[in-house]
């Protein structure tokens, strides 16, 4: 895929340049929680920007259904854009009416402009074609260059994703280009021992990417949610925990495969139970125990995994030469069940790895719980799409930026 250094070698000043970011970051009302998405799209609307393109930002944010919703709105990303560039954004209140016209009529060279929410309209999420493509087309109106630099969208066929590429001269940003460069040092060319570090809720949503890493990892480290299904399998009581009865079958097959295969399946020794789920907002003490895997009380529930796994976990990871990081190793928000998943991200950092973090809850765990992003090797700003690429998957957004 050509990249945007190709673009900004043929030269943009005067050209309305269209970049498909992703600036869907949480919200506390108005306020943004984690600006890591904006920022992560700045080297390559600043480049734009300083080359001279007009540039037109557009992002979807959450989950709307179709139509304009005050809650999904993208001016405090707009806005924050706009104070990390260090000078004034643009705001079209639609995505492209009117407002979205105009704005884009008004930029002069070097200005940036973000339009409102693309899911505000049923034809960027539209499953029909025909809907998708017409309102690529009304995209295509507003732009003569196509900048794709939204990883966390690239494993959706969305009308500004896949559609819209092919109506317009189309690049990849710096983003996209780093991203995908990252992802093939975990699946092409990898420096070994490859540790991979699978948490979060659902088992369901990291089977196909397990599937995957079995044929390549060294050695998969299971917390989270996610674990309990696995010491269920083996038999385990697990109380309260969190449970996908429906995988456990698969999960078996998996424990066996990596026996027959040689790659070191890890799960926790031990696990931080507490009577019920903890009170997130309140923060208040949830009475937790650690106990060991295979003596969960009944009327518990596993919401973190315990000390002697953190030991584990962090020695398995000591030697890495490449260690990829997808899933937190419990409920983090709380401080009575973050410590697994602050011995993962600290052993990350004291491992000379290729380190990294894959995206979604790890990259909010990893400025949440207060550390340096810069010292790690990558973080992912696209979780789900991560997962997908590792799982071998064609990627839409990445496809349609293809030559």
């Amino acid at each position: 895929m050509k990249t945007i250094d190709e673009l900004l070698a043929d030269g943009v000043a005067g050209r309305r340049v269209f970049v498909r970011a992703d600036l869907n970051v949480p919200l506390d009302g108005t306020t943004i929680t984690d600006d890591g998405r904006i920022r992560a799209v700045l080297p390559t609307v600043k480049a734009l920007a300083e080359a001279g393109a007009r540039v037109v930002v557009a992002s979807h944010l959450g989950r709307p259904k179709g139509a304009p919703d005050p809650a999904f709105s993208l001016a405090p990303a707009a806005a924050r854009l706009g104070e990390l560039l260090g000078t004034g954004v643009a705001f079209a209140t639609d995505t492209v009416g009117e407002s979205a016209t105009a704005t884009v009529a008004g930029l002069t060279d070097g200005q940036v402009a973000v339009v409102e929410n693309l899911r505000f309209n049923t034809g960027e999420t539209s499953k029909d074609d025909a809907e998708r493509g017409a309102f690529a087309d009304q995209l295509a109106a507003l732009a003569d260059v196509y900048v794709g630099d939204g990883f966390g969208a690239v494993h959706r066929k969305h009308a500004s994703v896949f559609d819209l590429p092919a109506r317009l001269p189309h690049y990849a940003g710096h983003l996209i280009a780093t991203e995908v460069g990252v992802l093939k040092k975990l699946t092409v060319d990898v420096q070994r021992p490859y540790v991979v570090a699978l948490g979060g809720a659902k088992v369901s949503d990291k089977l196909a990417v397990i599937d995957q890493l079995l044929g390549k990892a060294d050695r998969i480290l299971i917390g989270g949610g996610m674990a309990y299904t696995f010491l269920k399998a083996k038999g385990y009581e697990i109380g309260g925990s969190l449970l996908q009865e429906d995988q456990l079958s698969a999960v078996t097959e998996y424990v066996e495969r990596a026996e027959r295969t040689g790659v070191e399946l890890v799960l926790p020794v031990d696990a931080v139970v507490a009577p019920a789920f903890p009170d997130l907002k309140s923060k208040a003490p949830a009475d937790p125990t650690a106990v060991a895997a295979d003596a969960m009380p009944a009327d518990q529930m596993g919401l973190d995994i315990g000390p002697d796994s953190r030991k584990l976990y962090a020695s398995k990871i000591a030697d890495a030469a490449t260690v990829f990081w997808n899933g937190p190793m419990g409920v983090f928000e709380h401080p009575d069940f973050a410590e697994g998943t602050k011995a993962v991200a600290q052993a990350l950092l004291d491992s000379e790895a290729f380190t990294v973090v894959g995206g979604g809850d790890s990259a909010a765990a990893v400025r949440i719980l207060g550390f340096d992003e810069n010292a790690f090797g990558h973080i992912s700003t696209g979780g789900g799409a991560s997962l997908e690429y590792l799982e071998g998957k064609t990627l839409p957004g990445l496809a349609a930026l293809e030559d």
